[in-house]
């Protein structure tokens, strides 16, 4: 019997793209589905998507990781972040493309080998959603 979730803890070095690191560490391994179940670290550069905005916004660092949560699925990742700035102010959002990591990123997926996670236009939020879905 195959097990319904697989651990698996990164260490995401300097210079990773944050969103990237997470879809090739999941797709690397044969995976169509994944979610976050922790992560911190640091981060030089955030691009990150407040609610309802259009177009992310670039955030320079250092910045702290406080908070990681999200998924990774063959439609993509969709994952949110909040970060804290060298005083202390924490903003949060989407994460966009090109959160570099500054020093490092430990994060550790949740791995569920018999199901497949996508993203489809849903007509009532308007938005692409998630579509989970169980293998074989």
């Amino acid at each position: 019997m195959e097990p319904e979730l697989l651990a698996l803890p990164l260490r995401l070095a300097s210079g990773q793209d944050l969103r990237e690191a997470l879809t090739v560490a999941t797709q690397a391994r044969g995976f169509a589905a994944a979610f976050v179940l922790s992560g911190i670290g640091s981060l030089a550069v955030a691009h990150l998507r407040y609610a309802a905005a259009a177009e992310s916004r670039r955030l320079e660092g250092p910045l702290e990781i406080i908070s990681l949560a999200g998924t990774v699925g063959a439609g993509g990742p969709h994952l949110h972040i909040g970060v804290a700035d060298a005083n202390g102010r924490v903003v949060g959002g989407h994460v966009g493309a090109g959160c570099m990591v500054r020093t490092t990123a430990e994060v550790l997926l949740a791995l569920l080998p018999q199901w497949k996670f996508n993203r489809e236009f849903d007509v009532a939020t308007g938005y692409r959603e998630l579509v989970a879905r169980r293998l074989g």
